[in-house]
């Protein structure tokens, strides 16, 4: 498939849009029941989902440059009974107005008690809208890797591996960005987040890497014969079929050199997994934001790398009559 880097920036900034705010709300609750420190409503927790709403957003506005007839965006929504795309674009606004209102409840310090467990541990409102953003937070996940999971026709993208890779490097990153901004913030949860972007990343390299061996493995269920619809024991393509290109050799084949293609994969496992991990590591010893930054920087060139790679990957049936010449 053609990677349109709309889709690209769209999917890895949401992405760590949605870590971000899962890392902030986990220390949250882990500060209710005293295990964390608590933080300043302002200086961290408003501050910090206006990061990921910015994030969200930048997300949304690159998704609109895919788009041919921009103003009829809306019109998306219509099937969400039977479309993942549609769910996407009704979960992800509903996702974002959550963070803001989330984070708007901490800035405004408008945070009343609802209950509370034995007098000790008080549940407050930023508490439940927080609970809500997170499951609103997974449902994006699943509804944004579904999209191309339920694709059966492409056999790389049809497994649930991808919803597990869209969701844990999502986490990863934003747990990364979190743990940097929790530095910058003298927060207290630097190892505490730092140990769970860690973990994130490394479970994140072993489902990817189980999703490119199981890729390498695969045979294609079409052939020459059954993609031009002729049954012949032996058949031979000479000729593309017709002189110049057209939508389907533009939109279902990347058109890189098979050098190129080699090189980005080994690109966004590098940038992905050892070099940001190597910087996490080095930035939580020496509680440096500009190495814990560098570390989320990295991972997300490198997530660029593996999202055009996970596009080009997916060789559509149709390639067997177009591509080949």
């Amino acid at each position: 498939m053609h990677p349109a880097f709309s889709v690209i920036f769209l999917t890895t900034l949401i992405g760590a849009g949605q870590g971000l705010f899962l890392a902030l709300y986990t220390g949250q609750v882990y500060a209710v029941f005293d295990v964390l420190p608590v933080q300043d409503p302002v200086n961290f927790y408003a501050l910090g989902s206006l990061i990921a709403l910015l994030l969200l957003v930048a997300g949304l506005i690159s998704s609109f440059l895919h788009l041919g007839r921009p103003e009829r965006a809306w019109r998306s929504a219509a099937r969400w009974r039977t479309s993942w795309l549609s769910r996407e674009v009704i979960v992800l606004p509903a996702f974002m107005g959550t963070v803001a209102a989330w984070g708007l409840l901490h800035y405004l310090a408008w945070n009343p008690l609802l209950f509370s467990f034995r007098g000790t541990f008080g549940i407050d409102l930023s508490m439940v809208i927080g609970a809500v953003g997170t499951l609103l937070a997974f449902a994006l996940y699943l509804c944004t890797g579904m999209i191309y999971a339920c694709i059966k026709q492409l056999q790389e993208w049809a497994t649930p591996l991808t919803v597990l890779n869209y969701t844990l490097f999502g986490l990863a990153s934003g747990f990364l960005l979190a743990t940097a901004f929790a530095n910058s913030r003298g927060a207290g949860l630097v190892d505490f987040l730092g140990g769970w972007a860690i973990f994130a990343t490394v479970v994140a390299f072993v489902t990817r890497a189980a999703s490119l061996i199981r890729n390498a493995r695969l045979k294609p269920k079409s052939t020459l014969g059954t993609a031009i619809g002729v049954r012949h024991s032996k058949l031979e393509q000479k000729s593309q079929g017709f002189m110049t290109g057209s939508f389907n050799t533009r939109e279902f084949f990347h058109g890189a050199s098979p050098r190129k293609f080699l090189f980005v994969k080994w690109l966004f496992l590098l940038l992905v997994f050892p070099v940001p991990l190597a910087l996490a590591s080095a930035g939580i010893a020496a509680e440096s934001t500009g190495l814990l930054l560098a570390a989320f920087l990295t991972q997300y060139v490198g997530l660029l790398a593996e999202r055009w790679f996970f596009f080009a990957q997916a060789n559509h049936p149709q390639n067997l009559y177009y591509q080949t010449v």
